[in-house]
C-alpha cells in the first residue's frame, strides 16, 4: 500500500509540475503560429523550417522571444547556428550567429539565466587550428554581445566526441559521448551526466542500461526537475533510422527503462534533437530535415499509459 501511495503521489507531483509550467506567461505565441495539438506539425514553415535547407536542434528563451537553431551546410555535417528574435512586436529575419566560419556549430542550448548559450563545435579547445573531434562549448552574454567561445570543461570534453547539452535546475549536465569505446565505431555513443559542485562539473558518469544500449544513444533532453528524459536511439525495434525514447524518474528516484515514444512521434526517417519549452507546453524535435512541434501533454499521456 505504501508503494502505491508513493507512486500516486509522485505521478501527481509530475502532472502538477507540467501544469505549472504550462501556466507560464507566453508573450510571443511561438512566432505567432497556431499551436499544435497532439498531432506533430512542421514548425514555422518558410521561416525556420524551409524546403531547401536541413534544420535541426532548436532552443527557446524562457518567454520564447528568441529562437536558436542549427542549419546543415554540407554533406560533412558542417553546420551553423541561426536565430530569430522578437523586436517591437515583430520577428526579425533569420540571422547567423557570428562565430569563426572555419568550424562547425550546432545543438544550441540556453542556460536558465540565459547568460550562456551552449553548443557543440569541432574547433580545437585551444581556439585555433585544424578541425578536430566535437566538444561542448558556450559563449557568455556581454554588454556588447557575446564572448568568444569557451570550452565547457576539460573534465567533460575528451579526445573523442561529445554531443548535445541539457542542463537541469540543479546544474547537472547531461550529454552524449563516444569516449568509452575503444572500437572504430565512432557512432557508439552513450548518454552521460556530470553533477555540478561549486560551479565546476564533476567526473562524468555513464548512465545505466535503462537508458543506454549497445547502439547509438544521443541528444538527451532532461526536464528541469529531472522527472523525465527524452533521447534518440538507433536500437532495434524502432520505427526508422533513429527514434525518440522516453524515461521517467520513479518514486525510488531511479530512471525507468526507456520506452519508444511510438509511431505518433517517430517516423521512418531519423527523429532526434528533442527540446521541451520552459513553459512545459511544447515538445520540439527534428524529423525529415525540418523541425516539428507537438503539444507536450503527450509526455503526461505516456507516463499514465505505462504507469510510470
Amino acid at each position: 500500500m505504501r508503494l502505491v501511495i508513493l507512486v500516486v503521489c509522485f505521478s501527481t507531483l509530475f502532472i502538477n509540475e507540467m501544469a505549472a509550467q504550462s501556466s507560464a506567461k507566453d508573450t510571443s505565441s511561438y512566432l505567432f503560429y497556431e499551436p499544435p495539438g497532439l498531432m506533430p506539425k512542421v514548425f514555422a514553415p518558410g521561416i525556420i523550417s524551409t524546403s531547401n535547407l536541413y534544420e535541426f536542434g532548436i532552443a527557446f528563451s524562457e518567454t520564447a522571444d528568441r529562437v536558436y537553431y542549427a542549419v546543415k551546410l554540407n554533406d560533412e555535417w558542417k553546420a551553423e547556428i541561426r536565430y530569430v528574435e522578437l523586436r517591437n512586436g515583430r520577428w526579425s529575419k533569420s540571422q547567423k550567429l557570428e562565430l569563426n566560419d572555419k568550424y562547425s556549430y550546432n545543438d544550441p542550448y540556453l542556460s536558465y539565466d540565459e547568460h550562456r548559450l551552449y553548443f557543440i563545435s569541432n574547433r580545437p579547445l585551444g581556439g585555433e587550428g585544424e578541425t578536430k573531434d566535437s566538444d561542448l562549448w558556450y559563449i557568455e552574454k556581454k554588454e556588447n554581445g557575446w564572448s568568444r567561445p569557451i570550452g565547457v570543461s576539460e573534465v567533460v570534453n575528451t579526445g573523442k566526441d561529445e554531443f548535445y547539452i541539457s542542463l537541469t535546475r540543479s546544474g547537472t549536465l547531461y550529454f552524449a559521448s563516444n569516449a568509452h569505446t575503444s572500437t572504430e565505431d565512432k557512432w557508439d555513443f552513450d548518454i552521460y551526466y556530470a553533477k555540478s559542485k561549486k560551479g565546476e562539473f564533476q567526473e562524468p558518469v555513464r548512465m545505466g542500461d535503462s537508458i543506454n544500449s549497445i547502439d547509438f544513444e544521443c541528444d538527451a533532453f532532461v526536464s528541469p526537475d529531472e522527472s523525465y528524459m527524452i533521447f534518440c536511439s538507433t536500437r532495434a525495434g524502432g520505427q526508422g533510422e533513429g527514434d525518440l525514447y522516453i524515461s521517467f524518474k520513479n518514486s525510488a528516484n531511479k530512471w525507468t527503462k526507456a520506452m519508444n515514444m511510438g509511431e505518433h512521434i517517430n517516423t521512418k526517417t531519423h527523429d532526434f534533437c528533442p527540446f521541451v519549452t520552459q513553459d512545459g507546453k511544447y515538445l520540439f524535435y527534428t524529423s525529415n530535415e525540418d523541425i516539428y512541434w507537438v503539444d507536450a501533454t503527450i509526455i503526461v499521456d505516456l507516463r499514465e499509459k505505462y504507469g510510470q
